[in-house]
């Protein structure tokens, strides 16, 4: 399903279902697949996450993980963006590849301080700029750095 033309989503620990699933759509739309790292904060047959991703589950290239040591194991990844309000580095300022995984943490904690310490220099950030937002939607911030990724590769 996934074409090997575009880099991977990720998602550490994801909490909100809704997120999840229009995430898995977007993924669908653009031929990506789509890695999950549990503990999730639902179950994927949630009606919830099936509403929002509609009638394109099956088109969806969805990937689960006991953990990050099994993600890293299993797909043998080798380059890594993670995605973060704590990073200096803007998104759009990289090059992406085709073997770029786009790593995104929870909605309420983000990533993990370990991703910050074991991986600084890979760590990207979408700017806000309204002081008083801390954060963007989860599932915005997949779709502005994964079509970025994608117009860059294509």
């Amino acid at each position: 399903m996934s074409d090997k033309k575009s880099p991977k989503i990720v998602l550490v620990n994801p909490e909100i279902p809704q997120n999840t699933g229009n995430i898995a759509r977007t993924t669908a739309a653009l031929n990506t697949s789509l890695h999950l790292i549990r503990p999730l904060g639902f179950e994927i047959t949630d009606k919830r996450v099936k509403r929002a991703g509609l009638d394109y589950w099956s088109e969806t290239d969805v990937r689960f993980y006991d953990n990050w040591d099994d993600f890293l194991i299993k797909t043998e990844a080798k380059r890594l963006w993670f995605f973060t309000t704590k990073a200096t580095k803007v998104y759009s300022k990289v090059s992406y590849t085709s073997e770029d995984y786009l790593v995104f943490g929870s909605e309420t904690k983000g990533l993990d301080k370990s991703f910050h310490e074991k991986y600084p220099d890979s760590r990207l950030k979408i700017p806000i700029e309204n002081q008083n937002i801390r954060s963007i939607n989860l599932a915005t911030a997949v779709a502005v750095a994964l079509y970025c990724a994608k117009a860059q590769i294509d």
